[in-house]
């Protein structure tokens, strides 16, 4: 898959039909995931695909939500305010 100018890798958790587990990930994939981790007793996944195949991901039947991935940053341990 090739990248479209100004569109950025995002990351993505998806909670997908879990009796239908492999068949979504295969689907998910073809259109334009690329998964980073899978949770098959759980039903979910995450992966990175590019912001404009997001709409592409959420059409995939058997996807039941989708989530973006959100990155927090903490403080060090000995920075005055915790």
């Amino acid at each position: 898959m090739t990248e479209s100018p100004g569109s950025a890798p995002v990351g993505v958790i998806l909670a997908v039909d879990p009796d239908r587990f492999a068949e979504v990930v295969d689907a998910l994939r073809r259109a334009g995931l690329t998964v980073t981790g899978e949770q098959p007793a759980l039903g979910t996944l995450s992966g990175t695909v590019t912001e404009d195949r997001l709409p592409a991901l959420e059409a995939v039947d058997g996807v039941e939500s989708m989530d973006l991935e959100r990155i927090v940053q903490l403080p060090p341990p000995d920075s005055p305010i915790q």
